[in-house]
């Protein structure tokens, strides 16, 4: 079977975080489908497990917590939502839960799922081992935060403060945002560094770069899998590969992960890379396991 060179694999990448949909990206590269379908899966699941192993003990002293609304197949159109009752999230709407650091902007952690109480609770789960110390914590007024936060971080150690915004119906009987009040959620949080500013401005970002989140398109994710693979791509471009305008430099630069502004060819080298690894993991337990029979 021909494998695509490493300059070929890593224009597609371009194409798929730069806004394009797969098949624009079939257009512009000559790549078919199936082929670019495939090149996703593998680099956003080497995107994932590479960031799980680096992006641990940060000094982020601060950080923000959002939710950012995608589907998958299709919108639910306000009914009632079956998923509720379960865990993983199936066709409809998918929620991506997000926790951003305010100083370096580095996406530290996120999760995909439903907009439930158990999905919160997963997601912070998450979180606890990334950061040197526990931060403190900002998020909105979904009432599923505090306990799943005090879940996750078990201690008297970390802060958390809530930014709670008011709403009313204007002249068309639409909800709009009057204003907003900071609530102390746990512990001596900072009340003038609690906002959700940043995180939400990291939500714009990801819904102008990522072609399956725009809220009318026929560009949206067919199946879960190629969804959560297409986030945990556009996070490592975001993070390492995407120069922060006020920054200067990458996220993952300013939180000290990285030396350098990564290109996505060494996105690609890393997939490599990680795939010989997992190969070789794969061959030695199976050489062990022929040997102890």
């Amino acid at each position: 079977m021909e494998t695509l060179s490493t300059p070929k694999r890593a224009a597609i990448l371009q194409c798929l975080c730069e806004g394009n949909s797969v098949a624009s990206t079939t257009r512009i590269t000559g790549a078919a489908k199936n082929t670019i379908l495939s090149l996703l899966q593998r680099a956003g699941a080497a995107s994932e497990a590479y960031m799980d192993e680096h992006l641990v003990n940060l000094p982020s002293s601060h950080v923000e917590m959002d939710e950012l609304w995608s589907f998958v197949g299709h919108k639910n159109r306000g009914k009632e939502d079956p998923r509720e009752l379960i865990h993983d999230p199936v066709e409809g709407d998918v929620w991506v839960w997000k926790c951003i650091c305010a100083d370096t902007k580095l996406i530290i952690g996120w999760h995909v799922g439903g907009r439930t109480f158990e999905n919160a609770v997963r997601f912070c789960r998450k979180l606890p081992h990334r950061f040197a110390k526990p931060p403190q914590i900002s998020t909105d007024g979904l009432q599923s935060y505090p306990l799943a936060i005090s879940y996750a971080f078990g201690n008297d150690e970390y802060a958390h403060g809530r930014l709670i915004k008011l709403y009313s119906k204007n002249k068309e009987g639409r909800e709009v945002c009057i204003g907003a009040r900071k609530v102390k959620g746990y512990g001596k949080p900072d009340m003038e560094r609690t906002c959700t500013s940043f995180v939400e401005r990291s939500n714009l970002t990801m819904r102008m770069q990522n072609r399956r989140f725009a809220r009318k398109t026929n560009a949206h994710s067919k199946i879960v899998p190629n969804h959560k693979h297409m986030i945990a791509l556009g996070f490592m471009h975001f993070n390492f590969c995407r120069v922060h305008q006020t920054l200067k430099r990458t996220p993952a630069m300013a939180a000290g992960v990285s030396s350098h502004v990564w290109s996505l060819r060494e996105v690609v080298e890393m997939m490599d890379a990680s795939e010989a690894a997992a190969q070789e993991r794969a061959f030695a337990l199976a050489f062990r396991q022929t040997w102890a029979e």
